[in-house]
């Protein structure tokens, strides 16, 4: 059974830095896409600040979401930040005039991202930084990658390292190189593919944060993912969102939630997902869904 906390308990991302299981996910707060400005620029700034008097201490961010313009919210709503908030942003990819999302990995252009990061966010030290895998890119080796941020990270600009759409090979790689404090994979109710990466993170005692962590983009399986869902959350009165969330938070200790949003209504639903309780039915049910290592469409 879950243990009901108003965000979820907490983890530490290394031996002096602990956060709150529930955080934030910025990405939402720039234009359609993820690309230019928001609609409401207002309700993008009231967003960020009602997270923190929410007492949710991790947003995660990067310079690509906009580009550049969820940085720069963040900045404008939150900055001096307070001391115990743990901002976390990737690099590793950019976009380009048509909003598409294209790999920038090799070594110069990673430290300039980190710098850029720096710039916009308004600090001296980026708290974690996940490297994306786009996949490769004019044949550069992933240790240089990882070393690269290694060199950053000995040199304080960096204080965390993390990886993010990795494969089970990649994270031990990384960790003989590195420390590795986090890694930010597809993980929900409905697709389990990283299901033996989010094992070995959790005998690693390394933080795991799934995206799409509400099933976004599994639109063939809604009918059933739903009526799974649906029961859970009538016998709890509570919404599908938190259910699902409550789920990651119940599946293993190491799990960070970031769910995102542009609605103040939305952050306060989502946050709540940390009291509900689910019984072992409840997650039985949901298991059920699917095994480790497939999607709901596999299981089919």
């Amino acid at each position: 059974m879950t243990t009901a906390n108003a965000l979820g308990g907490k983890f530490p991302l290394d031996a002096g830095l602990t956060v709150n299981r529930i955080g934030f996910g910025a990405m939402q707060l720039a234009g359609p896409g993820v690309f230019g400005p928001p609609a409401d620029r207002d309700e993008a700034i009231a967003v960020l600040r009602r997270a923190v008097e929410l007492g949710i201490d991790h947003i995660d961010t990067s310079d690509f979401y906009g580009p550049w313009v969820v940085n720069e919210l963040i900045a404008e709503a939150l900055h001096p930040y307070e001391s115990h908030l743990v901002l976390a942003t990737k690099i590793g990819a950019y976009r380009d005039d048509e909003a598409n999302w294209l790999p920038l990995n090799h070594p110069a252009a990673l430290r300039a991202q980190v710098h850029d990061n720096l710039r916009r966010l308004r600090v001296d030290a980026l708290d974690l930084v996940y490297l994306r895998d786009m996949g490769p890119q004019d044949g550069i080796a992933f240790a240089d990658q990882v070393g690269a941020l290694h060199e950053l990270k000995e040199q304080g600009l960096v204080r965390n390292l993390g990886l993010s759409n990795v494969e089970l090979d990649h994270f031990e790689e990384a960790r003989s190189i590195t420390a590795i404090a986090s890694v930010q994979n597809l993980y929900n109710v409905v697709n389990r593919t990283s299901a033996a990466l989010l094992h070995a993170t959790t005998e690693a005692e390394v933080a795991f944060v799934p995206f799409f962590p509400l099933g976004s983009g599994f639109a063939d399986s809604r009918a059933r993912r739903d009526e799974a869902l649906r029961s859970v959350a009538d016998k709890h009165g509570a919404t599908q969102a938190q259910v699902s969330l409550a789920w990651l938070l119940h599946h293993a200790c190491n799990v960070l939630l970031i769910p995102g949003t542009s609605s103040v209504a939305h952050l306060e639903e989502n946050t709540a997902a940390g009291t509900l309780v689910l019984d072992e039915d409840d997650t039985a049910e949901l298991d059920a869904l699917v095994a480790d290592g497939e999607t709901l469409e596999e299981a089919h």
